[in-house]
């Protein structure tokens, strides 16, 4: 898998590396670059302006010779496989997307359109790619890989709070990536003498059912996933407004690996 340094020119090579026909691409194509996320473009824009910027310096200029047909699964993972299929009949030159289960749904689509994903929890165990070293296939990207950590944010947490009794988790579960991470909360809280609650948010309307669970439980603290768990991250501010008054939130960018 490729470094963050390394993606966009990993997905403008990508446009050309692998071509539709025989021979050459013809002079004064246009490629089309399939887009897949969970969070609409607005929202998305900053990593969007960044990716274009990242384009015009290796010679790609939106409506010159590159097209982007974005996706978004509006936080509903569910679309993932209907997008996908919907980039693959457009033909698309290469396809770009965040998250394992839109990684997964994209790599089910297509076995030969280029795949560069932005960030997935765990390619090689969640079966999107043979391997870091050679991932093999029609995809590529960034690994997030980071289930050890979440130790630690239980072990930070316990130190902020020495009276901590009960930690909540706030873990989409139907991506495949999630459950290790949060079987490794769960040891780390039960080592330390803490209970452990699974919050379980698959959906952004689960968010408020979640809370009222976990204040009813009378969770002192909360852990979520990293950023790449997009579901959650989508409705942060929603996320932070309910924790209050109990701002403990520990996310992986919080952390010092």
């Amino acid at each position: 898998m490729i470094t963050r340094r390394g993606f966009v020119m990993a997905a403008a090579g990508a446009i050309v590396a692998v071509p539709r026909t025989i021979g050459a691409q013809p002079a004064g194509k246009t490629y089309r670059i399939g887009i897949v996320e969970p969070v609409s473009a607005p929202l998305n824009a900053a990593n969007l302006d960044a990716f274009r910027r990242g384009l015009r310096e290796l010679g790609y200029v939106e409506g010159q010779n590159i097209v982007l047909e974005y996706r978004s699964a509006d936080g509903h993972q569910d679309k993932f496989p209907e997008l996908a299929t919907e980039l693959v009949r457009l033909n698309v030159d290469v396809i770009l997307t965040t998250g394992t289960p839109a990684a997964l749904a994209v790599k089910r689509a297509t076995a030969t359109i280029p795949v560069v994903i932005a960030g997935a929890g765990d390619p090689v165990g969640s079966g999107i790619v043979a391997s870091l070293a050679r991932p093999g296939g029609n995809v590529t990207g960034v690994s997030a890989f980071n289930v050890e950590i979440y130790a630690k944010r239980v072990e930070l947490l316990k130190e902020l709070v020495p009276k901590l009794a009960r930690i909540a988790g706030l873990f989409n579960m139907g991506n495949p990536v999630l459950p290790r991470q949060w079987k490794e909360v769960e040891r780390a809280a039960q080592a330390l003498g803490i209970r452990p609650q699974l919050l379980d948010v698959r959906r952004p309307e689960d968010l408020g059912r979640a809370f009222e669970a976990a204040t009813r439980q009378r969770a002192g603290a909360l852990v979520q996933p990293t950023k790449f768990e997009l579901l959650i991250n989508l409705k942060a501010a929603r996320v932070i407004e309910l924790t209050i008054p109990k701002p403990l939130l520990a996310r992986a960018d919080d952390v010092i690996e």
